[in-house]
């Protein structure tokens, strides 16, 4: 054995953590889809202290020592302990398979979590159609709720007579993931994955006005998206139904291979400060 491997083990054997501050990690998800074409939040009412009785996003402690494991897996995991939703068999479509899930960001802020100091890690997770949740783990109750009952204002908190009121910093890392959601959809394909596999350019609109809260021109915004090179790719098929307006069925399409989107897609209020 070499010298530096000793001197490690050596070390290793008479480290001791209680020699530092107890800091927790816990994972927390935010979770969007859209239900009659409007944007929802997953959010689960808590059953026991802290702030009992209010609601949050789904996520919890990770496991560190027994069944140990990593940050993603955690977030899945709350995912599906407090909401019921879970994956499907190996290579089957349960509802988590059908989420996309990103690392959004690290809250901190001593003080964030009464009990002791606690780093979140948070998550975005999107995905189209998913079922009522069902509460599990420590959740009193779990629902879709629509983001703009919430109140967020833009500093992150909660406008004052807001009812349903979020524990901890939650409000402050929704208004976060929303801003990264809105941003996303602006330069990447991310708006497909709010879609079925196939979808009409008009249905893709309806995922953009959601999203960012906005109208959008019908003509204005087909034409952006079909000039977008790998945004979408046509499927050769119709869709069942005639749109809103009558006219002929809608053209289906798939999302392309672009991982970016140039040009972009720009909310009309950019649109505006760029020019």
């Amino acid at each position: 054995m070499t010298g530096d491997r000793r001197d490690e083990r050596e070390f290793l054997a008479d480290y001791d953590p209680r020699d530092y501050d107890p800091v927790s990690v816990t994972v927390d998800v935010v979770a969007l889809t859209i239900r009659d074409e409007v944007l929802h939040v997953l959010l689960v009412r808590r059953a026991h202290p802290p702030f009992a009785g209010m609601w949050a996003l789904p996520g919890g402690f990770v496991r560190g020592v027994r069944d140990a494991e990593d940050l993603p897996e955690a977030a899945v995991r709350e995912l599906a302990e407090e909401t019921g939703l879970s994956a499907g068999p190996a290579g089957g479509d349960g509802p988590l398979d059908r989420v996309h899930l990103e690392q959004l960001a690290t809250y901190g802020a001593p003080g964030r979590d009464p009990r002791m100091r606690v780093i979140s890690v948070a998550y975005l997770a999107f995905a189209p159609e998913l079922p009522d949740p069902r509460a599990g783990g420590d959740a009193a109750e779990a629902a879709w709720v629509p983001v703009g009952s919430l109140g967020l204002t833009g500093s992150g908190g909660q406008r004052p007579g807001t009812t349903r009121r979020l524990a901890f910093d939650h409000s402050r890392i929704l208004a976060d993931g929303l801003e990264r959601a809105r941003a996303k959809l602006e330069y990447t394909p991310l708006a497909t994955a709010f879609c079925a596999p196939e979808f009409t350019i008009p249905e893709l609109r309806a995922v953009y006005e959601a999203v960012w809260g906005e109208e959008l021109h019908a003509g204005n915004f087909h034409r952006k998206v079909l000039s977008v090179p790998g945004f979408v790719e046509s499927t050769g098929a119709t869709a069942e139904r005639t749109g809103r307006r009558g006219g002929p069925r809608p053209r289906l399409y798939r999302a392309g291979d672009a991982r970016l989107l140039h040009p972009a897609l720009l909310r009309p209020g950019r649109e505006e400060e760029i020019r």
